[in-house]
């Protein structure tokens, strides 16, 4: 497994009700999110971000989450039970080359990248699968630590992504973090 990958012991620190005073998920991701959206979210970890948004498509939604570790997955799986949510979540366990999701080629209707760009090995080959399960006009928020991405780091990948058939559609302000939302293109 690579070495930038988070360990699974971050995930349950990552997964904190407190996380919510600095990094509040409805807040975050409320401008993207609606009910019945079938959503990514790449890295869950333990599903900070999956759980609400599982809320907020309700029951006739779906929020697919894919991780490198079965063990992050097993605690994902475990609170969306514990919280009602699990018919809503699907979790799929990916490769370094592959997350798996060829699938879902244009049924996605929004996508989240939340501080696991800079544990890709690959991050041109990671955008190209997120593009082919976006449907046209969909967006990806992504999001990095600004701790551990340098601010020049950040705009380099988003202007990789740009001639990838990305476009930016916001720079949202989250704490913490440096954030894009790119749409794809019709």
């Amino acid at each position: 497994m690579a070495e930038r990958v988070c360990p699974v012991w971050i995930g349950y620190l990552l997964a904190c009700p407190l996380r919510r005073l600095l990094q509040n998920p409805k807040k975050i991701l409320s401008p993207h999110v609606r009910p019945d959206q079938t959503i990514l979210e790449i890295g869950p970890g333990m599903g900070f971000f999956s759980l609400p948004m599982a809320k907020m498509v309700g029951p006739g939604g779906k929020v697919v989450c894919v991780d490198l570790q079965p063990r992050m997955l097993e605690g994902l799986r475990g609170r969306a039970q514990k919280a009602g949510l699990a018919d809503r979540i699907e979790t799929r366990l990916c490769t370094e080359d592959s997350l798996s999701i060829d699938d879902l080629a244009g049924r996605i209707d929004f996508a989240l990248a939340f501080a696991v760009v800079h544990e890709v090995p690959d991050p041109k080959g990671l955008f190209s699968q997120i593009h082919q399960v976006l449907k046209p006009g969909a967006s990806c928020l992504v999001a990095e630590p600004n701790g551990h991405v340098s601010a020049e780091d950040f705009r380099g990948m988003v202007s990789m992504v740009q001639t990838h058939g990305f476009d930016v559609a916001d720079r949202p302000q989250i704490r913490g973090s440096l954030a894009v939302v790119l749409r794809r293109g019709q």
